[in-house]
This record gives structure tokens, sequence and C-alpha cells, in this order.
């Protein structure tokens, strides 16, 4: 092979879905390689190409448009190394592909592409999916990844299973192991014969073998059971009963000690192990008697994100952990300052904003809060609650949780009032879109009760969901406000700069590409009148309403989930190092596996804010 051709294979076999291919397809894909030249402002395809193709990027630089109604909009971005499949499977008249400068270009028949990699039919379907599709299938990988957690390998399922397991005799009656299994409130039962393990019947059996072929309820339940059901002994290690259920298809696992069932295991039961550590660490909050103590257990909290990252846990429940143990904090430091303050005068409910409301948080997050008090209150209290205030959060900030730079905390006056003085907040924000008005929508309609009774924040939120519901004036502006967060839309020479000039070369993953789909993700909520604050949950609950169809509903919680699995990776990196945790990321640290999905993301963000933008024009 000469010089030329091996220097293209070597730049090919840097590039997805390409890397990992065996050298003789390499070869292949190279051997079909069409070598083009682009000058500045011509567009694809290259004089002398008329078939689909794969254009690859070798020196230069490209533009994507989307055009239409007399608009060219800049949708996405090449640079060396990148590239464009805009014209591989059709010929799409409503995109233009421009060279920003004169550029070099390999161009692959995608008809020969596709026959090449016949026998590694994930480089064509990699190229050929859409953005979401791609993003779906990792987020599915992330969360199988999540499953199978390192720490299963060297812990008994005797942590794990429940006993004694639920049987039934193989003789009783279809209707009566169906009512057993509901009063119960389980999804499987043991079937036994005379006290041996014959069989098992879940609900999928009730269907598939009983409703399914109409056997009446009279049958014994031995007809519709699985049979040959292994037991597995009490002592095996939880990874490997993962592994045997994984490997089966199955969910449940009869679990026997000496030989005799003792009881039943699930996949809930060992996925449960990851919040064990969040667990204990809650358990060592409550039981904390000075503020001393607290400080100490908060050091803990860098070592738990990191141990979560390494187990595999997902970014959401690593998010749900953290914000939980923050709740844990704040309300031991709430029965502290009552044990020197005394009883409360009248009933208050503390309440945390931002991410720590939508269970969202990580280590290093400063606190957002306030105190909703009961309307009974007198202005002779105000010194009470005043105090209350001041020691949680100064007690907050001792623990790692630093003051709130923007003083949204419940030591601000007009973050500790009364009920009705927070209803008429609300009022105010909805009927007068200003942007200061729109900046606290984005914080206090993300709330959620830490301490007392959670009725003081849902009435509020009852009567904010009614008039956002049908406030179009309001929805409009609160869309354009959540659309000034732009995406970047492609990686010109494979990097981002930041207008900081601290983090040069890095992404802001939290402004770039995180906070555009929690806006996004708060703006469907607040249409559809959905009362939940997690963003993961928005996206579900709206998915398939007029705000938000289910297709796009999905592109968004895979972005989300990819987007803060990255984030919190690279935040354990920098907690392994010593440094402080931020949300700044150099893309030349990712794979360019991570990078593509990266765009992605960043593709799929733009769709749904040009969406809003559209609607609220």
């Amino acid at each position: 092979m000469s010089t030329e051709l091996t220097d293209i294979k070597d730049f090919l076999k840097a590039i997805v879905p390409f890397e990992g291919l065996p050298e003789e397809i390499i070869t292949s894909l190279v051997k079909s390689i069409s070598i083009c030249y682009l000058r500045h402002d011509e567009c694809l395809p290259p004089e002398g190409i008329d078939s689909p193709s794969l254009y690859i990027v070798r020196k230069g630089a490209l533009n994507s448009f989307k055009t239409g109604q007399g608009l060219k909009e800049l949708v996405d971005k090449h640079g060396e190394g990148d590239w464009c499949s805009l014209f591989a499977a059709n010929s799409d008249s409503s995109y233009v592909v421009t060279a920003t400068e004169d550029s070099l270009i390999y161009a692959i028949d995608f008809t020969k592409l596709k026959q090449v990699t016949q026998s590694h039919s994930y480089v064509y379907e990699f190229i050929a999916s859409s953005a979401t599709q791609r993003l779906t299938h990792k987020a599915s990988q992330l969360n199988e990844k999540a499953i199978v957690s390192s720490s299963l390998m060297n812990t008994a399922i005797s942590d794990f299973y429940s006993s004694p397991a639920l049987t039934i005799d193989e003789n009783e009656t279809i209707q009566s192991a169906a009512q057993k299994m509901t009063a119960q409130n389980f999804s499987c039962l043991l079937v036994v014969n005379d006290d041996k393990l014959a069989g098992i019947v879940t609900d999928k059996d009730f269907r598939r073998r009983c409703v399914a072929e109409g056997l009446p309820l009279s049958s014994p339940v031995s007809e519709i059971m699985t049979e040959d059901v292994k037991m597995i002994d009490v002592n095996t290690y939880a990874y490997d009963a993962l592994i045997r259920m994984s490997t089966a298809g199955v969910h449940h696992l009869p679990v026997s000690r000496n030989g005799v069932l003792d009881g039943m295991v699930t996949i809930t039961d060992l996925m449960k192990q990851e919040d064990l550590n969040t667990v204990n660490m809650s358990s060592m909050i409550r039981k904390a008697q000075t503020i001393d103590e607290l400080i100490e257990i908060s050091k803990l909290l860098p070592k738990l994100q990191v141990s979560m990252v390494k187990l595999g846990t997902t970014a959401a429940n690593i998010g749900k952990s953290i914000s939980a143990i923050t709740n844990s904090f704040t309300h031991r430091l709430i029965l502290m300052a009552k044990d020197e303050l005394g009883a409360e005068p009248v009933p208050f409910a503390w309440v945390s904003a931002g991410s720590q409301a939508r269970q969202e948080q990580t280590v290093h997050s400063d606190q957002d809060n306030g105190i909703i008090i009961d309307d009974s209150v007198k202005p002779e209290h105000e010194v009470w609650f005043r105090s209350l205030a001041k020691f949680v959060c100064d007690g907050l900030n001792l623990c790692g949780y630093v003051y709130c730079p923007g003083n949204v905390m419940a030591t601000t006056d007009k973050w500790r009032q009364k009920q009705s003085v927070w209803h008429s907040y609300f009022d105010n924000w909805i009927e007068q879109p200003e942007p200061l008005a729109l900046m606290h929508s984005s914080i206090f309609f993300d709330l959620k009760t830490v301490y007392g009774p959670s009725d003081l924040l849902e009435q509020v939120r009852e009567t904010l969901l009614v008039k956002t519901k049908t406030n179009t004036l309001f929805l409009a502006h609160l869309s354009a406000n959540a659309i000034k967060l732009k995406p970047p839309l492609g990686f010109f020479r494979n990097f981002v700069l930041t207008a900081n000039d601290k983090h040069k070369n890095t992404l802001d993953l939290k402004h770039n590409g995180i906070a555009p789909i929690t806006d996004l993700a708060r703006i469907y909520a607040l249409s559809e009148g959905i009362k939940e604050v997690n963003t993961l949950e928005r996206l579900k609950l709206a998915a398939g309403t007029p705000s938000l169809s289910k297709d796009a509903a999905v592109s968004l919680i895979s972005a989300f989930e990819f987007l803060t699995m990255l984030k919190v990776e690279h935040q354990a990196q920098q907690l392994i190092d010593g440094n402080d945790a931020d949300n700044f990321l150099a893309p030349k640290s990712l794979s360019s596996l991570d990078r593509e999905h990266l765009k992605d993301s960043f593709a799929v963000i733009k769709d749904m804010q040009n969406v809003r933008q559209t609607t609220y024009g």
C-alpha cells in the first residue's frame, strides 16, 4: 500500500465508527474513498460525486444549514475528523453544506460503505441513525452499566433476599395463586410440592398461559408455572445472581440455605445496593449532636460521589442520593436550631430550590432555600424565624454548601415570608414576566419541602399551576428566556472555547447542555400542570401531551442522561485528583465516540429549542 493510502488508513481508523474495524475492512474502505476538494463557499456534493455519499473532513471546515421559507439556519459545524451524513442515505434538498474555508474531503459511496461493512452492521447503523437513536442506545447502555454494580461482586445474597419465600402448593388453583399474590403485593409466587420447589409463577405467566389461553381459574397453578427453576445458594455473590438472572432473562431467583428453599431475590433487591452508602451516611447525620460532627460527616460527600461513579451508578441516582443527604443535613440543623430556640411559634415549611429540589445535586453545590410560614404568624415571631434561618444557613455553609451568590436563602427577608406573600410572589411573576421575574421563576418554580407541613408549599404550587397552564404570555416569555442558553453547534477543530480565561478549551456542561434541558422540562411541566420538579420525571410525565411528543421526550431524556453522566464522571476525576468539582469539561479528554454523542445531544437540544421558538415566536 502506498504511503498516501497508509496515511488515509491511519486517519480513518481514528474516527468513530470505523475505529476497531479489522484491517481488511479498513483497507477496503480506503480503496472506496474519493478524494475531493471544496473551495471556500463551495457546496456539497463535490464535482464528480453523483451518488449518495458519506463525507469526511480531512482538512478545512464545513457548515450545515437548513433552508426554507426564506430562512437559512446554521445547524451544525464539521471540522477535521468529523463526518457529514446528511447526503448519505438520500438527498435532502432542505439542507445545504458549505465549505467555510478551502477543504479536503473524503467521500465514500454509501452503498459501497454498507457492502464493505456488512459483517459489522453497527457501522452502517451508527451513521444512518439519527442523533436521538444514537443517544437512546447510549442511555440504554448507561442504565445497564448501573445495574451491574461492582459492589455486587463482593457482597453475598444474604444481604439482599427476602425470607421466608411466599409459596403455594402446586395443586391449588390459579385463582388462589392470584389472590395470594394480590394480598401480599408480590409479582411472583414459588410453587411447591411437599415443600420442595416445583416451579415459579409470575404476572407474565398469568397473562401468557392463563388469560391468553382461556384457561379456567379453577385449574391447578402447576399448569401455568415455569418448571425447572434453579435455586441459588444464600452465600453466593450477588453479582453471580445478577448475571444468572440477566442470562436467563428473569427477574426473580429462589434462594436456598443448606439446600432448602429459604427465600427470594429480585433484580430490584440488587439495584438497591447502590443506595446503601447513602442510607448509612443519612443515619450518621441523624445521630450527630454538634455542628462539628456534621462538618466531619460532610467531608465524606466527595468520596461518596466518587464511589458511586466507580460503581456505575446512574447520574440520576447520584443526584437523588446527594440531594437526599443535603436534605438530611438541613433537617438535622433545623432540629438543632429548635433545641436552642424552642419550638416554632407557628407552623412553617423549610423549602429547597434549584438542583436540590429537583434531586439533581452533586458535591460543592451552593444552597438555595426559603421558608414558607403559616399565615397565623405575628410580627413578634419574626425574631425566631430569622434566628432559625441564620443557624441553618450558617451550618450548611460550614458543611460545604456555600452561601448562594444571589442570596436566594432563608436568611434573606424576601424568601422568609408567610404563605399569602408567597402566593403574591408567584402571581406577580406570572402576570408580569419581567427579566427579574423570569429569573426567580427558574429558581422558585422548582421547590420541594425539606421540613414541616408539605401543604404550605403544595397549596402555593396548585394555585400557580392553574395559572401557568392558561397564561400563554408568561409561557412565551419563559420560553424566550429559556432558549437564550444555546448549545454549541459543533466542535470546530474538536474543541470549544469558553469566554472564561480560567476554563479555556473547555465546555460548560451545565449552561451549554444540562440547563437548557432543565429549562425546557420546566416549561412543559408548567404548561401541563405537572407538579413534579425532577427533570427526568417532568419529561416522562409531559411525554405525549400537547407540549411534548413521546419521541421528543425520548430524545431529551437520552440527552439529559448522557450529559449528566459526563458531568458526574468529570467531577469524580477532579475529586480523585484533589481538585474542586466543576462543570467545565475539555472535549479533548473524551473518547471520539463520546464526542459524537455530545454533538448528538446538542443537536437534540437545538431542535427542541427551535420548536419552542416556533411555538411562541
